[in-house]
């Protein structure tokens, strides 16, 4: 959580929309190539998910894709950074677990910026030309059970039908809808919450009906028939792909910043039980925690501990679901961001008066984001819910 309190707002923003592109993107490996095939056979949804994870693997993949971004209005954006705004680009994936993805975009004057993503199975690194800063993160490694899941093989037909029912649970899924996605005969899920889904209206998935890679992920906002974040591919080959493509090293005078966790010591913290309850949180920290037993109208659901370093803070949430509103609470100090300005020009974020003193706000399609300082504790408000929630919520603090 050290992150959420030195990361600016723009790079909050770039992480979330690269950490969506390179999901979608890391599991292109697999994609086959064809010549504008019809839509495939229907097949029950178990069936086609199940064919998917049982298709065989390829060597490499090469694609043009486009990416759609707007999470963020376009009149708080200047420039045309790829992240922000999105742009088209390419591709390109090797069994071997190494991905890169390429998008730039056009800013004014007909120049360019263009945003690097190059991933394995240890490290993501982003590089943005834009503002020439490095952005590199560690990814969770493997242990002996994910092993033995792997050397297991995919999950059976049966184990398929029953994740499937699980999922049902909690959202509503259509059908393995016979698609044509990039010219390739595929398979297109839509899901949508069951229950309080906040802003979020539904999400797409669509996957190659002959070798089982996704070539589109999308997410829509509630309300609206055009997807608010798409990674798509347009265009696709297949085959080894060169080592050299992944070759690609950043300036050495770029900013690097990293957004790994800091290291408390070694010490492995997976079998202690999380600190949770207001009076056992209060006691590890160092100011006192704002917990109303009702925020904008939602009632408190838990209070927990949120340990940085020699920092202690707390997480407290309100209400059920994504139409929830959590509060984060942490000291603040000269170090602690409360305003984009600082954020090289790329975001214009609107000021909020909170009780008198001055906030940041971020609103997007899909929820809202609010931070504001008081009493030396920074409060970050965050849901997927509109902004005057969010300002109702922090004014209710």
């Amino acid at each position: 959580m050290r992150l959420l309190r030195r990361i600016s707002t723009r790079q909050l923003i770039a992480l979330t929309a690269t950490i969506i592109a390179v999901a979608a993107g890391a599991t292109a490996i697999a994609m086959a190539a064809s010549n504008g095939g019809p839509k495939p056979d229907p097949k029950p949804l178990p069936v086609a998910v199940h064919d998917a994870l049982t298709a065989p693997e390829l060597k490499g993949v090469s694609a043009r894709i486009q990416f759609t971004n707007h999470l963020i209005d376009s009149s708080s954006v200047q420039g045309k950074d790829p992240i922000l705004t999105g742009a088209s680009g390419r591709l390109w994936a090797s069994n071997d677990g190494h991905l890169r993805l390429e998008l730039q975009g056009s800013g004014n004057g007909g120049a360019t910026s263009d945003t690097q993503v190059l991933a394995d199975r240890k490290q993501v690194t982003v590089y943005d030309s834009g503002t020439n800063t490095v952005y590199r993160a560690d990814l969770p490694a493997g242990d002996d059970a994910t092993d033995q899941t792997k050397s297991d093989g995919p999950p059976s037909l049966a184990q398929v039908r029953k994740a499937i029912s699980r999922a049902m649970e909690h959202a509503n899924l259509s059908g393995a809808t016979p698609s044509d996605v990039a010219g390739q005969p595929a398979y297109t899920v839509r899901i949508t919450p069951k229950h309080d889904g906040g802003l979020l209206g539904a999400a797409e998935v669509a996957w190659d009906a002959i070798h089982g890679s996704p070539l589109r992920a999308a997410i829509y906002a509630s309300g609206d028939s055009s997807p608010v974040i798409e990674l798509k591919v347009t265009d696709i080959s297949y085959g080894p792909v060169s080592s050299s493509v992944f070759d690609v090293t950043p300036p050495a005078d770029a900013k690097v910043t990293n957004l790994s966790p800091a290291s408390h010591g070694g010490a492995d913290h997976k079998g202690e039980a999380p600190v949770t309850g207001l009076n056992a949180v209060q006691q590890q920290t160092s100011f006192q925690i704002t917990a109303p037993q009702t925020l904008a109208g939602l009632p408190k659901n838990e209070v927990r501990l949120i340990q940085t370093g020699n920092d202690a803070g707390a997480l407290v949430t309100y209400g059920q679901g994504l139409g929830g509103i959590a509060v984060l609470e942490q000291p603040a100090d000269a170090k602690s961001a409360t305003s984009a300005g600082g954020d090289q020009g790329q975001l214009q974020l609107p000021k909020v008066r909170i009780n008198g003193v001055q906030g940041d706000e971020l609103d997007t399609a899909l929820g809202t984001l609010l931070r504001f300082q008081r009493g030396g504790v920074q409060y970050t408000v965050v849901g997927s819910v509109p902004p005057a929630a969010a300002e109702a919520a922090a004014r209710d603090l």
